[in-house]
């Protein structure tokens, strides 16, 4: 089976920075999508940015200039980079990512890492 594992969570003052990781392993056959998304309490989980296998990315537009999403092929890794946080950035964020496995695609989210921003 397909896992994900995400690291880089933590607690940051306003104005710092923190960079997310999420490494996907198991049988994959191929990568297609690779997104990160945050929830709050009392609020749905939204799509923060996301990167297609050919490179093009979306962003949410309360986080265009500040953070910046990458991925690295090689060992099927996706990065957050978040700079210039403000406390509206605290929540748990959480890797998704769309595999194929055999000839099936499924959707993996990984565990969830928790992101404190204090003012």
């Amino acid at each position: 089976q397909v896992q994900l594992v995400e690291s880089g969570g933590g607690l940051v003052q306003a104005g710092g920075s923190l960079r997310l990781s999420c490494a996907a392993s198991g049988s994959i056959f191929s990568i297609n999508h690779m997104a990160w998304y945050r929830q709050v309490p009392g609020k749905q989980r939204e799509l923060v940015a996301a990167i297609t296998s050919g490179g093009p990315t979306n962003y949410a537009d309360s986080v265009k200039g500040r953070f910046t999403i990458s991925r690295t092929n090689a060992n099927n890794t996706v990065y957050l980079e978040m700079n210039s946080l403000n406390p509206e950035d605290t929540a748990v964020y959480y890797c998704n990512v769309y595999v194929r496995v055999a000839a099936e695609l499924l959707e993996v989210w990984g565990q969830g890492t928790l992101v404190t921003v204090s003012s």
